[in-house]
């Protein structure tokens, strides 16, 4: 019986069934079980930020797993110190951090850290985005703008009043002195990778100050060097009040971090919120290991081909391309990403139909020139096929 049909026999239906079964891989690339070979051009969803199988990867966490695997939240230990005030220099301002193991539990973190807040300060409803993607658990789907996957599993138990995504008037209309928080990503990961107009993240830090709600900036995607800076706000100019980070972190370990900056950061008291498994020794070795060998220098190098050979062609399915650093969607001018996928990989290059207009490359960050310009000369034959 293939993998395939063992998997579709073992699994819920809730992801259809991937159409390919990968066995390994190396550097940026990958292999199938049946030994085909693909450039990735998803990294695992921008989560494999040093590739596959990166040497120092695999050492921090073969020696860590060696030496003591899990201790819960009931002791600590050195890796999660260590990452804690790693991040804590990189993000260079006064903060506190809550390890989790993913961007919803990141989300949910930040959710429970604004209703304390809001309740404290007599506040009663949240504004986050339309189209917005925060996650999947009910915390974090409830702030999630994109009714195909929320509406279905209302009511939530919050008030969240939505706004079109860039539109700095209509946030400063929706955000009074009763708004505990705004969650907004710096760019909108799974809506297709939609960065805002220039301004709009300060124009949301001045209307947070002049009402005294939260700023909440979700990074799940954006962060760790994906758009050639360790956290996309900072590019902005403009730091948040709560920051939530995953993907990237862990480099294919499961990872996630709420982090609280001045008073947000002690809001919680002990016993308000756990992991049983955030902050596990083996997770933090791996981010520590990322962190070390990530080299901004080179993310932006090679954006800047990436970018630019894509904006070079000259496709009648080619509308244009959006985002920022080794985080863009090659836009098309009809609904066709689904066979843009299939098209790649039939060609040896994994992408993602993230919308029916748009196809998300999202590489490891160790992505070379090379193998970037081997992918955009590549890709008008790919768009060829997918129109055909």
């Amino acid at each position: 019986m293939s993998l395939h049909k063992r998997f579709e026999q073992a699994f819920m239906p809730n992801y259809g069934v991937p159409p390919i079964a990968l066995a390994r891989g190396e550097g940026t690339r990958v292999w199938d079980v049946d030994g085909r070979e693909y450039l990735d051009f998803i990294g695992g969803i921008a989560v494999s930020s040093l590739g596959h199988a990166h040497p120092a990867l695999v050492e921090a966490v073969s020696k860590q797993v060696a030496t003591l695997a899990h201790t819960s939240n009931l002791f600590l230990h050195e890796p999660e110190v260590l990452l804690a005030e790693r991040l804590l220099g990189l993000l260079d301002a006064p903060a506190r951090i809550f390890f989790a193991n993913s961007g919803t539990e990141a989300n949910e973190a930040a959710y429970k850290l604004a209703v304390k807040y809001g309740k404290r300060e007599g506040r009663s409803y949240f504004v986050a985005a339309e189209n917005g993607f925060h996650g999947r658990t009910i915390g974090a789907l409830s702030l999630t703008g994109k009714k195909a996957i929320r509406d279905q599993f209302g009511p939530f138990p919050v008030d969240v009043r939505f706004v079109p995504y860039g539109d700095a008037d209509a946030l400063k209309e929706a955000v009074t002195g009763d708004c505990i928080a705004v969650f907004l990503e710096p760019t909108q990961g799974e809506a297709g990778v939609v960065p805002p107009p220039d301004g709009y993240f300060e124009a949301a830090r001045q209307i947070c100050d002049a009402t005294g709600a939260l700023l909440v900036a979700d990074e799940i995607q954006s962060a760790i060097g994906r758009t050639g800076h360790w956290f996309a706000h900072q590019a902005d100019g403009v730091t948040p009040d709560i920051l939530t980070l995953a993907k990237g972190l862990g480099g294919g370990l499961p990872i996630g971090a709420c982090v609280g900056f001045g008073e947000a950061g002690r809001l919680f008291d002990k016993g308000d919120h756990g992991s049983t498994f955030g902050g596990n020794p083996v997770s933090c070795a791996a981010a520590l290991a990322v962190l070390d060998n990530l080299d901004l220098g080179h993310v932006k190098s090679v954006a800047a081909g990436l970018r630019g050979g894509l904006e070079a062609i000259r496709h009648p399915l080619l509308k244009g391309v959006r985002g920022r650093g080794l985080w863009l969607a090659a836009v098309l001018k009809e609904e066709r990403s689904a066979q843009v996928q299939q098209a790649a990989a039939e060609a040896g290059f994994l992408v993602n139909a993230l919308q029916p207009d748009a196809v998300r490359l999202a590489p490891p960050l160790v992505v070379t020139h090379e193998e970037v310009n081997a992918f955009v000369e590549a890709f008008p034959a790919i768009l060829s096929e997918a129109a055909a």
